[in-house]
């Protein structure tokens, strides 16, 4: 299998919204022949063409994950990223913005439970 084929069913199986170097180590890991200049030229191509998506958390790196319309829950204490599904608001952001929307990304901070309880104990 192809190298763009590989990275494609890796990002579409992972619930972990993963980095270009987490899909690198990971194919490495696994006997995979591969540089990470090539990881990310496969993963720009897929983005392109719409088979995966590009999202970004924090300043530090980018993360790729499923096309689908899907927003997101994001740890401000540990990072950890959970998939939501919420009622599509694009009309509702659209007609309060004033133009048409394409699309969007909407992610929601808070504290999960593992964070919640480890402050509690301390």
């Amino acid at each position: 299998m192809d190298n763009k084929k590989v990275i494609l069913e890796l990002v579409l199986r992972s619930s972990n919204h993963p980095t270009a170097d987490d899909i690198y180590q990971q194919l490495r890991s696994s006997g995979k022949k591969i540089t990470l200049a090539t990881v990310y030229n496969n993963l720009h191509a897929l983005c392109k063409e719409g088979k995966i998506r590009c999202v970004s958390f924090d300043e530090k790196f980018e993360r790729y994950d499923k096309p689908y319309r899907h927003d997101h829950l994001v740890c401000r204490c540990c990072g950890k990223i959970s998939d939501i599904s919420l009622d599509d608001i694009t009309d509702m952001l659209s007609e309060q913005c004033g133009v048409r929307l394409e699309s969007y990304d909407l992610k929601m901070f808070y504290r999960c439970a593992d964070c919640r309880k480890k402050a509690a104990d301390e």
